[in-house]
């Protein structure tokens, strides 16, 4: 009896070896090599795959080879997911899994994907999350109030200022902020060449207070200011990862008295609604923030309709 077991249990840890060391590493090798996609996105396709393999390995009836997959296997580890994550998060999940299929479909492993067919709950519209203007200027002011009194290092205060400057005045997303280089940034036009989403390029003005701010920081504290070099560094001349500018964040959050859910992503929500509050031309946003379809952007009209709903019926005798 223990040794059915034992040899179970083996069957078992070869098939989990198999799919982590073959499967899984091939791909992500694709995603990071050949496709270039953000460490972020490559991160949550792993969680994605890693998860579903989990949840065909608990099952027991699964016999370890990927093309004995099926679209009734992926329906119940989408059942299992919803009752532990959120639709959109599901949703990047099932991307995640129809990316790595058609990756082996490609290699000539497969002839079909297993997602093929499945229904995902349409996730709930929610308005985006921001700052009021007045509240932008009071987490802008944070670094140099830390200088001020002391609490803060000047290069620490003058990085953690640009940091905040080119999420608002720029509107980049945090893994663009962290991955800029000096070649991105034109100092005669005010402006830097982003490669977002899905390699798709776009323009960025950074505005003249951003421009200040970074040049500041490049002619007083960056060792290095060559095409390649990253703007965005450590004391060490380190590179900041994405989660360092969200625990930065945090403190000034803290220090403005606003709300701690604020992430890098809710001060990009910011940067778009003003434009629009201001006057911007819809269009010319989506074209700002790299969205790929009108639709994404169109959100932030949305966010504008039910303030001025909420003036309306605040002032309106009649409403």
């Amino acid at each position: 009896m223990s040794a059915t077991i034992k040899a179970t249990n083996l069957e078992k840890e070869e098939g989990t070896a198999r799919w982590k060391a073959e499967w899984l590493s091939s791909f992500l090798r694709h995603l990071v090599h050949e496709r270039q996609l953000s460490e972020y996105t490559t991160r949550n396709y792993s969680t994605a795959i890693a998860r579903f393999f989990g949840h065909l390995e608990r099952g027991g009836s699964w016999d370890g080879e990927l093309g004995s997959i099926v679209l009734r296997d992926v329906r119940d580890f989408v059942i299992e997911e919803q009752s532990r994550i959120g639709r959109v998060t599901l949703r990047n999940y099932a991307s995640g899994l129809k990316t790595f299929f058609k990756y082996w479909i490609r290699q000539g492993v497969l002839d079909r994907n297993p997602l093929d067919g499945l229904i995902l709950p349409k996730p709930a519209k929610k308005l985006p999350i921001f700052l009021t203007e007045k509240q932008v200027l009071s987490l802008l002011d944070g670094p140099m109030k830390l200088l001020e009194a002391e609490e803060l290092e000047a290069f620490d205060a003058w990085r953690d200022r640009l940091i905040l400057e080119l999420l608002y005045g720029a509107g980049f997303r945090v893994s663009e902020l962290v991955g800029l280089s000096y070649g991105d940034i034109s100092f005669d036009e005010g402006v830097a060449r982003i490669v977002g989403k899905g390699g798709k390029s776009r323009t960025c003005p950074l505005g003249q207070m951003a421009l200040a701010v970074l040049g500041k920081w490049k002619t007083e504290f960056a060792p290095a200011s060559g095409f390649r070099d990253i703007v965005i560094i450590g004391k060490q001349g380190r590179k900041q990862s994405a989660r360092q500018v969200q625990l930065m964040l945090k403190r000034y959050l803290r220090l403005a008295e606003l709300p701690m859910d604020i992430t890098p992503h809710k001060i990009r929500h910011s940067y778009a609604t003003h434009l629009l509050d201001n006057g911007a031309d819809l269009r010319l946003v989506q074209e700002l923030l790299g969205h790929s379809k009108l639709s994404t952007t169109q959100i932030y009209t949305h966010v504008n309709l039910g303030r001025l709903k909420a003036v309306y019926n605040q002032a309106h005798p009649r409403a």
